[in-house]
């Protein structure tokens, strides 16, 4: 009997969750060309300065992120930071819509994963925190840490 694996991720954004308060989060499909993919799969991509926007027409992209060309893919290759559709419910659309025309909120990818096969983005609705919102989760995270030990060192 086959083991089922489990979804891998392929990219992750790791400073969105110091950066901004996550709200909400969506899985959204990806349109990529076949060299994106085996870079993708070869971990060959960041997040890091990319977001999401939601056109008139109804259509979701992602903007700014990167996909490394792929080593193999001479003529072929993609280019790095194209912009690159997502593939959503109309319903999904419309709610992303109306969330990212909120006052300072936004739309952040999160990671890239694989599904059953295809690339998936883990979007994430945000509002972006403060500086003494950052320290104060820094503290947070170093108290619950501190705890952590002491409860270990009494076993």
């Amino acid at each position: 009997m086959a083991k089922k694996k489990p979804d891998s991720e392929l990219v992750s954004n790791r400073k969105a969750g110091h950066e901004y308060e996550i709200l909400d989060t969506f899985e959204a499909g990806i349109i990529l060309l076949g060299t994106e993919v085996k870079s993708l799969r070869n971990h060959g991509g960041s997040l890091q300065d990319a977001y999401i926007l939601v056109s008139d027409g109804g259509e979701v992209i992602l903007k700014n992120a990167s996909i490394a060309p792929y080593r193999f893919g001479n003529l072929f290759n993609h280019e790095e930071r194209r912009e690159r559709k997502l593939l959503l419910h109309k319903r999904e659309v419309e709610k992303l819509k109306s969330l990212s025309g909120e006052r300072g909120l936004t739309l952040i990818p999160l990671g890239m994963y694989l599904k059953n096969g295809f690339v998936k983005v883990k979007i994430g609705v945000a509002r972006g925190k403060k500086s003494h919102d950052k320290r104060s989760a820094l503290k947070e995270r170093e108290h619950k840490r501190d705890i952590e030990r002491a409860l270990r060192e009494q076993r």
